[in-house]
């Protein structure tokens, strides 16, 4: 099964947060921050939301940061991904 976003939203899966600090510490898993980094998987085609034309500007395989609560978190196959509008896409990583 795959997911097929409409309008202006985007399917991420987020990357995994970092177990151990830059210092060699292991952190617990609640003591990690939730990751805002993430892999686009697919992307919508844009057209008219709201009465204007959105223009789409990610790519599916990009890495993207978003805003830390953003989005709907959907679990698919065993795998988690997020759908994010994207105006909630803050900046491409390259």
């Amino acid at each position: 099964m795959t997911l097929k976003p409409l309008a202006d939203r985007v399917v991420v899966k987020l990357v995994e947060a970092e177990e151990t600090t830059a210092s060699g510490i292991i952190l617990a898993a609640s003591a990690q921050e939730k990751p805002q980094v993430a892999k686009v998987i697919a992307v919508g085609p844009g057209g008219l939301v709201d009465g204007k034309e959105v223009t789409m500007y990610v790519q599916a395989g990009q890495k993207v940061i978003t805003s830390k609560y953003s989005g709907t978190e959907v679990k698919l196959d065993g795998d988690e991904y997020t759908i994010v509008r994207q105006g909630d896409i803050l900046a491409v990583v390259e």
